[in-house]
């Protein structure tokens, strides 16, 4: 991807890494169904030099975002980086913050999901917090604002864990799913948003309401990193236009 592709924005690129601004609707690597036009094939042919940890697949790959998830994700380019990138994603240390819109009124100001994450025991193509093989998932949240009478709330979240879906499965489960999310939402609840507008924008939007604003870690050489990516088009729309409503 040179730096003018609209897939993705590069916001950091040396010798030991490279972080990108990921659009929604680009999946992270080569998977059944999608052998090409991944964020990995768009990296491989801005950088060659990608570490081969991750294997031909996924080279320099130490986390992901979903496919309808957009915001800053980092790839290794050598297996030093990659393990020391590894290490810190296992350690959780690295800050990890999104953005999302929830279906529902959120009651605390504040608060903590603490429920493992693992593949759904009937629907194999989602997670949940009922598997056998649940891994540890934590998200602390925050809201940022209410807004009542559409029944929506805006949230801050920052991932302790980094579960596949862990923030979709984590407030599906408390019913208060992401607007617009495709496999855990609820798209009676989209079609029911009161406002038109609203409504005609999240109908719009094709994904879930997710962006990963902030990424900081430390990198290789000891420095202390942090990218912040503002929130994509689609969904500032639908925030302007919420704010717009409420004043």
């Amino acid at each position: 991807a040179a730096p003018h592709d609209p897939l993705s924005r590069f916001l950091f690129d040396d010798a030991a890494l490279v972080v990108v601004d990921k659009q929604a609707g680009m999946v992270v690597h080569p998977a059944p169904g999608h052998a090409s036009g991944t964020l990995v094939n768009a990296l491989l042919h801005h950088c060659t030099d990608l570490s081969g940890i991750g294997g031909e697949l996924r080279p320099g790959i130490v986390h992901r975002l979903d496919k309808g998830t957009s915001g800053v994700m980092v790839a290794t380019k050598t297996d030093l980086s990659h393990n020391v990138l590894a290490r810190q994603f296992k350690a959780h240390t690295i800050q990890r913050r999104y953005r999302a819109l929830v279906h529902g009124r959120v009651q605390n100001d504040v608060g903590t999901i603490d429920r493992p994450i693992g593949r759904h025991p009937v629907q194999r193509q989602k997670m949940s917090s009922q598997s056998r093989s649940g891994r540890h998932a934590v998200t602390h949240w925050k809201v940022l604002r209410r807004y009542d009478r559409e029944r929506l709330t805006l949230l801050d979240l920052t991932l302790e864990t980094g579960r596949t879906h862990q923030i979709r499965v984590h407030f599906a489960e408390k019913n208060l799913p992401l607007v617009g999310d495709p496999l855990y939402g609820n798209s009676k609840k989209d079609k029911a948003i009161g406002d038109g507008e609203t409504r005609r924008l999240v109908e719009g939007l094709n994904r879930q309401f997710l962006h990963a604003w902030l990424l900081g870690f430390a990198h290789p050489d000891g420095r202390q990193l942090a990218f912040c990516s503002p929130l994509a088009k689609d969904l500032q729309a639908v925030i302007d236009h919420l704010e717009a409503l409420y004043g």
